[in-house]
């Protein structure tokens, strides 16, 4: 999909102050009210300018004039993103003044649609994606970052993969393309799970100060594990972070994320497994230093809704199992305001929350799927 894009005359100052703010936000912990009233003006400039989200409130007789707190915005479905191109303030019939090649798809099998994330300001993803993770982890140059991610991969239009070839770049390490791998660190791998290990094994036994991070797609972090040699060497370096995301959905039998740490803690010899929570739908994110407890970025707030009432929002401190609406400022050029298919629980007054599961009814996410 190819788009010529545009920011319509009217949107242009609009946008432009509410990006620096979100930019501004992404290096902050901000407050709930900070947070509340960045979120309210991108919903009214979303409600204005964005022609899917306008004609679901419409449809939902909502009026956006009215609408004076968070609990009061309607999340979208995130199947929109799948029969619809969501864009916020952009004229696709007009020259090019954006990026008109980024366009983020999820996974899937053969004949089912997947979603399409049109991402015209690539800068904006990249500079949120960033804050997010070294506010956790602290500045990527100090890292050497190892990927494993069979299926994403094979396709060119991966956020993930995009996001993770970003943060190598910033490593220093980079220098080759996404399948090859620098002798320095940094680099991506496929099946070549004995290259892994060994570069791996490397990094673990020269020690230059800098942080390693394997993250990896979990089945494959359970396909390299259960079929290496001893690994659990591996955990003795307090330096090495491995994180999960992704899920198994179809290539393996589907476990609880604390099944899956307690076999990766095992084979690698680790104390703990941190995770990424992400999609290709948001362009924030959330992580796990541990526990499957995730916390999400500046730019991003989870809202628990009732599994059978959509529209009925769960108090923050609300104990029961509820559906994931996510509120992800970085998305202002599509839509902020998504009602995903995933389940979750609060873990804590600072927004902290739990993935448990999807709803039944969704469709399995075809990203480990896609190749032998």
């Amino acid at each position: 999909m190819s788009f010529s894009l545009t920011l319509s005359a009217a949107a242009t100052p609009v946008r432009e102050v509410l990006r620096q703010q979100v930019i501004a936000i992404s290096s902050i912990l901000p407050t709930p009210a900070t947070f509340e009233s960045l979120a309210l003006a991108v919903f009214r400039y979303q409600a204005v300018h964005n022609p899917v989200y306008r004609a679901y409130l419409t449809h939902l007789n909502c009026h956006p004039e009215r609408v004076d707190n968070l609990r009061q915005v309607p999340f979208m479905p995130i199947g929109f993103f799948k029969t619809h191109t969501v864009l916020t303030g952009i004229d696709t019939t007009t020259p090019a003044h954006f990026d008109t090649t980024l366009t983020f798809a999820s996974s899937g099998t053969t004949g089912e649609q997947t979603s399409r994330h049109v991402v015209p300001d690539s800068a904006l993803y990249q500079a949120v994606s960033t804050r997010i993770f070294e506010q956790i982890y602290g500045p990527l140059h100090d890292f050497h970052i190892l990927a494993l991610l069979p299926s994403y991969l094979e396709r060119n239009n991966s956020s993930l993969v995009y996001m993770v070839q970003q943060f190598m770049a910033q490593t220093g390490q980079l220098q080759r393309t996404a399948l090859q791998v620098e002798p320095s660190g940094s680099g991506f791998y496929l099946h070549n799970h004995a290259e892994l290990t060994e570069q791996l094994k490397r990094l673990v036994q020269h020690d230059d100060g800098k942080k390693i991070l394997l993250i990896g797609v979990t089945f494959g972090l359970l396909d390299w594990a259960e079929s290496a040699s001893d690994l659990t060497s591996l955990g003795q370096s307090p330096r090495l972070i491995v994180m999960e995301t992704g899920g198994m959905k179809g290539r393996r039998r589907e476990l609880l994320r604390e099944e899956v740490h307690e076999i990766l803690m095992e084979k690698l010899g680790l104390s703990t497994v941190h995770s990424e929570y992400g999609m290709t739908e948001l362009l924030s994110q959330a992580y796990s230093m541990g526990n499957g407890v995730f916390k999400a970025g500046p730019t991003m707030r989870l809202v628990l809704r009732d599994i059978n009432d959509p529209f009925c929002l769960y108090p923050d401190d609300y104990p029961r199992t509820g559906g994931i609406n996510v509120v992800d400022l970085a998305n202002l050029d599509s839509c902020s305001f998504i009602e995903t298919q995933d389940l979750g629980q609060y873990a804590g007054a600072d927004g902290a929350f739990r993935v448990i599961g999807r709803f039944d009814n969704s469709d399995v996410r075809g990203c480990n799927l896609m190749i032998e």
